[in-house]
């Protein structure tokens, strides 16, 4: 039997449902999805009573399954107004599904304010008032919260952007001995958290009984299979010593490496802090830096890592491509010290490092700061966590910096920030940008992989590409597995059915999983279009398709109608 934990903000009432027959069949991406569309009114206010923060571990979250701790947190996000799921590593996940726990419901809003934490545990849960934590960086709630609940509790918490509600929040989940800050950063979910009053959610599993699983044995050789699978694809090497900077070089060589506010797609800077780079210094720092770390217990990719200062001490972990190439050279700035400490003070007073990077990107063409000034940068990200008006500004996003500051280059898609694939030069992730119910995100379809096979200044084929991207992502989010876990599937899709019957003792075909992935997109879409999300009224930004993009100087000229026949795709038999 699993639950569904609900939780009352306003009245503090915490009550656990048996998860329904179908409850039982939905996981991470598509739960969420589910419950947004059957509980939540879609023109509700993100920040109201109305909305719902709703944590979900996946369908293979607390197995032994590697990569499986990742779990799920949504809600409707205060930035692109439709469906958010970011999904997360760290602690928490497999410790709320140890708990035999589907889902974690953030319900209706306090009637005065407060500094609240959300205790789960196997002999109760309950809301418990802490306003010594207000106001408190992440670290230091961490460390809180560990003096009060002990060294064994997975945590999720927000910093004070969540409790400003900030449209640039996230939410932080704490890693393996708090070394790493794993982050649900997408979409301002960290707000949406913050509007309940919910400081931190801690979650102990230490008096759990094993989960109950239908096959032990099937879903152990299963797993097996899927390692060796992992191990055996020749990327796997190169995510483990360089992790996900390493992608950087590629990105900058195919001219798609977001610079300088989105106005060119190479840096000239990009030799000293692409991933060759950084694995270097850690290895010539030493002390507490590391690559090839896990974000979740039981990784066999370990694509993180921990990157020290010049004395050997952690600065940050872990430094993803993301956060270099936004927090960097969209900045301007080709210090990796200097981008790591950013990353840092992103962490630590909650805020997505993608929106805010892109956002300080913006202040910088208005001239609050020059491009370039890595202690200017350093200074807005502190004044999010203060709260000053213009930390208020660029805290609450992109476009939100744009309108106030009066430019017009402002990179975003749904109110979102984009991420650090240019869509000129990668067109097939204008399209996932523009279609996918997430918005410019990513983790939704990233075309990159295929920029061997497909030409990404063309338009022929990045449609078809997108929409195999994109269930392909909704499967594995709903899963609670890694995106990078695919290349196996790839070669065996038929690897998800023993997964599935080892762990519940169905007997799906892969056609089934297929309709997963689908049945997920479908959901969100239809909760985007009754909040008025929809993409027909979302295109790429103009600049994208008057501006050309040096060094290829091309345009982003895949049409609206060409776009929106995503959802006419035939659908091959297998997206992976």
């Amino acid at each position: 039997m699993e639950w569904i934990v609900r939780v009352n903000t306003k009245t503090g009432r915490v009550v656990k449902e048996k998860a329904s027959r179908e409850e039982m069949r939905w996981g991470g991406r598509l739960l969420i999805s589910k419950f947004l569309l059957r509980e939540v009114p879609p023109t509700c206010d993100p920040l109201g009573r109305y909305n719902k923060l709703i944590v979900a571990p996946g369908l293979l979250g607390g197995s032994p399954v590697t990569t499986t701790g990742k779990f799920s947190i949504g809600g409707k996000s205060p930035l692109t107004r439709g469906v958010k799921e970011s999904d997360v590593g760290g602690e928490a996940g497999s410790r709320i599904a140890a708990l035999g726990i589907k889902a974690v419901v953030l319900e209706e809003l306090p009637d005065r304010p407060v500094t609240s934490v959300l205790r789960i545990a196997a002999d109760g849960s309950g809301l418990i008032d802490m306003p010594e934590l207000k106001g408190k960086w992440v670290s230091e709630t961490i460390r809180l919260l560990r003096e009060r609940f002990g060294d064994s509790p997975g945590i999720i918490c927000i910093g004070p952007a969540g409790e400003m509600k900030m449209g640039g929040a996230g939410i932080a989940v704490s890693g393996p001995q708090d070394v790493q800050v794993r982050y649900a950063a997408r979409g301002g979910l960290g707000a949406v958290m913050g509007s309940k009053g919910v400081k931190a959610i801690v979650v102990d599993d230490s008096a759990a009984p094993p989960i109950s699983v239908f096959d032990e044995k099937l879903l152990r050789e299963a797993g097996k299979a899927l390692v060796q699978g992992i191990m055996a694809d020749p990327k796997t090497e190169n995510r483990h010593k360089y992790g996900t900077p390493a992608v950087l070089t590629l990105c900058n060589e195919i001219g798609i490496l977001p610079t300088r506010n989105f106005s060119a797609g190479s840096f000239e800077r990009a030799d000293e802090i692409c991933g060759d780079r950084i694995a270097d210094l850690i290895a010539e720092r030493g002390g507490e830096g590391r690559s090839g770390t896990p974000c979740v217990r039981g990784c066999v990719i370990s694509c993180s890592n921990v990157f020290p200062n010049a004395s050997g001490k952690k600065t940050v972990a872990s430094i993803q491509y993301e956060n270099i190439a936004l927090l960097g050279s969209n900045c301007g700035i080709g210090s990796i010290d200097d981008i790591a400490e950013l990353d840092d003070l992103c962490n630590q007073v909650g805020v997505d490092a993608i929106e805010t990077g892109a956002a300080i990107g913006v202040a910088m063409e208005a001239g609050v700061i020059a491009f370039g000034d890595a202690e200017g940068a350093k200074d807005l990200v502190r004044q999010i966590g203060c709260g000053t008006w213009m930390g208020r500004i660029i805290g609450n996003g992109v476009v939100v910096t744009g309108k106030v500051l009066g430019v017009r280059r402002v990179p975003a898609i749904k109110g979102q920030a984009i991420a650090a694939y240019d869509p000129r030069a990668l067109k097939g992730n204008g399209v996932t940008y523009v279609t996918s119910p997430m918005g410019a995100d990513h983790t939704a379809g990233n075309a990159l992989e295929t920029v061997r096979t497909i030409n990404p200044l063309g338009i022929e084929n990045q449609v078809e590409s997108s929409r195999k991207l994109q269930i392909r992502a909704a499967i594995l989010d709903t899963m609670g597995l890694c995106l990078f876990t695919r290349p196996p599937f790839t070669k065996n899709p038929d690897l998800f059915l023993p997964l599935l019957k080892g762990r519940y003792g169905w007997d799906w075909t892969y056609a089934d999983v297929q309709k997963m992935g689908l049945d997920v997109l479908d959901t969100e879409r239809e909760f985007n279009r009754r909040s008025g999300a929809g993409e027909e009224f979302n295109d790429m930004p103009e600049f994208m398709r008057e501006e050309p993009l040096p060094p290829m100087n091309s345009v982003y000229d895949v049409t609206m109608e060409e776009m929106q026949r995503i959802w006419e795709v035939e659908i091959p038999e297998n997206v992976f």
